[in-house]
């Protein structure tokens, strides 16, 4: 299937919905569907953005610069994950109960406002990984529309481009927590720390990349052929010292590059839990 006859599809769901709340990130796939669901319902479409410690500020100003672009009402609610122990253990479905404790936010709220639907910015690809997050929003009720199109990633960013949204090629951005190797706690200042050790890279003109925590060593990733200019060109004692006031003992570079979810190469079947 061609791509616009994708995006009419697309367009085609939000008509039939007449309203919906979407639960926006202000990622490239949730801002998407905001942009969307905007053109075809208007007013009767809200983007609603969760604040946590898992979310950087400079992406929740994001997520308010581009709502506002867009056109489309946008609020925002607190959510208390770091309450919940089954989270902050940082099991292997940790996502599961970060979504689960989104989703049980925004269909109240979703129902308070008179709409039927929360939908979501889960693309195609999403459902080829391991995402624990996408089984509590399904539990829920919650409607993926990109992935319903079988829209990927790839065309998510074409689609925006066409669209004229200037952040298509916005890196992704999940939430801090996937920093951390399954199994090391998650605390407000670990979280803290590996947020503003990134917020540093990305001053310093790196935009794609990974600041993992294990324990005190911070493994800064990049793509594999930026690292020889990454060495060549930064002030590494400098780095080094900016990460060691953030908290960090060590700083290392992964030689092994970028990779989204590369935390996830440890999981095997046996480890994986079945969540009901």
């Amino acid at each position: 299937m061609v791509l616009v006859e994708k995006l009419e599809q697309l367009k085609s769901i939000f008509a039939e919905m007449e309203c919906a709340l979407i639960a926006y990130s202000g990622g490239v796939d949730s801002t998407l569907v905001a942009k969307v669901a905007y053109d075809v319902l208007g007013d009767r479409a809200v983007a609603v953005t969760a604040e946590s410690a898992s979310l950087l500020p400079e992406e929740l100003e994001d997520a308010r610069i581009q709502a506002a672009a867009i056109g489309i009402s946008h609020r925002i609610v607190q959510t208390q994950e770091m309450e919940n122990p089954n989270y902050t253990s940082n099991p292997v479905n940790r996502c599961y109960f970060c979504k689960s404790e989104l989703h049980d936010t925004l269909k109240p709220l979703a129902r308070q406002m008179g709409y039927p639907y929360v939908v979501d910015g889960v693309n195609a690809d999403d459902l080829r990984d391991y995402r624990p997050g996408i089984q509590a929003a399904k539990e829920r009720g919650a409607r993926s529309p990109l992935a319903e199109v079988g829209i990927t990633k790839a065309e998510v960013r074409e689609l925006s481009q066409k669209l004229g949204l200037p952040w298509w090629d916005k890196p992704a951005q999940p939430c801090l927590s996937s920093r951390f190797p399954y199994g090391e706690e998650i605390t407000l200042p670990k979280l803290q720390r590996v947020g503003r050790a990134e917020v540093y890279l990305q001053k310093l003109g790196w935009k794609t990349l990974r600041v993992r925590s294990v324990g005190d060593t911070a493994k800064i990733e990049l793509p594999v052929e930026q690292i020889q200019n990454f060495v060549a060109s930064t002030d590494l004692p400098a780095l080094v010292s900016k990460f060691q006031e953030l908290g960090f003992v060590y700083v290392t570079l992964d030689l092994e590059g970028f990779q989204s979810g590369k935390l996830n190469q440890v999981l095997t079947p046996a480890k994986i839990p079945v969540t009901s």
